[in-house]
């Protein structure tokens, strides 16, 4: 094999891993982020979840409250 042709070889070799580990790389990094998306989706559910809860409990509390005043109203 001439010299000129093993340095063909080595510098295709060498791309061929540098693609390879790039591709593999790329795709963990996707991953990573794809998870983090998922995380992220499931914190904002959790805060809305809570977000209503709260509202939930508010409501609650004023439809007592107008409850109670029908009753005193009805008292009188």
């Amino acid at each position: 094999m001439s010299t000129r042709s093993k340095i063909v070889l080595g510098v295709s070799c060498v791309v061929s891993v540098g693609i390879i580990f790039g591709v593999h790389y790329k795709q963990q990094l996707d991953r990573e982020r794809m998870h983090q998306g998922v995380v992220r989706d499931m914190e904002v559910q959790e805060m809305k979840k809570r977000q209503n809860m709260v509202l939930l409990d508010q409501q609650t509390a004023l439809t007592q409250l107008l409850r109670d005043q029908e009753k005193s109203r009805d008292l009188k």
